[in-house]
């Protein structure tokens, strides 16, 4: 198949379409949202449908798009008022406990490579990265099944939950990327590694800070004719954020 920007949408619209008839399904059994989207993803791939797609710079553009979404929905559906009171132990399991994660999921998948029916031997370094890409939680199936089973979870472990699975996600998105920077350039040492970490961490959280308060003074001095606008406004500022932070 030829890929047009008509085929593009088209097959896009039917992804999206058959993915949020099958979230009633996650809602009903408890399955992650994020697992039936996958499903849907291999589905339609080259080993379902038959549709091919091979082109890693649209995967990547795609992908950032996405990425942008949901960083921004995870802090948008977390209440501060509720979040207060367990905001240390929330945002240590979101960085602490998305690296120590990481480090075991990685120790395992590096010990367990070898005796595969494949036979394939990872480096410690790509089995990092490999658990880096599954560390984080899907804040959405969190969300959704703690609100829709109204699951009254006792010393404030219900407000903890979601502001962890809300927040891991830029956690593991940096020690993605600086995991990724290690495996392609062999010969960084373990002070520029931890002096990326550091820096794009810092960097980004104050970032994030200054743009979103900006945007909340913005949307509250700026009067539009159009309601609307305001959506088209913060998504606008959602995607510069993203893109100032990544220069």
């Amino acid at each position: 198949m030829t890929f047009t920007s008509e085929n593009i949408l088209l097959i896009g619209s039917v992804l999206v379409f058959v993915s949020i008839l099958f979230t009633r399904s996650s809602f009903r059994f408890g399955i992650p949202v994020l697992l039936l989207f996958l499903g849907v993803g291999m589905l339609f791939g080259s080993d379902g449908l038959g549709v091919q797609f091979n082109s890693a710079s649209d995967a990547q553009f795609i992908g950032m798009i996405a990425l942008c979404l949901i960083l921004f929905s995870g802090g948008m559906d977390t209440r501060f008022q509720e979040i207060r009171p367990v905001l240390f132990p929330g945002i240590s399991l979101s960085t602490v406990g998305v690296l120590l994660t990481t480090l075991f999921t990685g120790l395992f998948i590096y010990y367990i490579s070898g005796y595969t029916r494949a036979d394939i031997h990872l480096s410690l370094w790509v089995s990092f990265l490999l658990a880096a890409t599954m560390s984080s939680t899907d804040s959405a199936s969190v969300f959704n099944l703690l609100r829709s089973k109204n699951m009254n979870l006792k010393e404030n472990l219900r407000p903890m939950l979601e502001l962890e699975s809300g927040s891991n996600d830029p956690m593991a998105y940096m020690l993605t990327i600086v995991l990724i920077q290690v495996v392609t350039l062999s010969g960084a040492s373990a002070m520029d590694i931890l002096k990326d970490f550091f820096l794009q961490f810092f960097l980004g959280a104050l970032a994030g800070y200054s743009i979103g308060r900006f945007g909340v003074w913005l949307l509250n001095k700026i009067s539009l004719v159009n309601s609307a606008l305001y959506s088209i406004l913060i998504l606008s500022l959602v995607f510069f954020l993203f893109t100032v932070t990544d220069l």
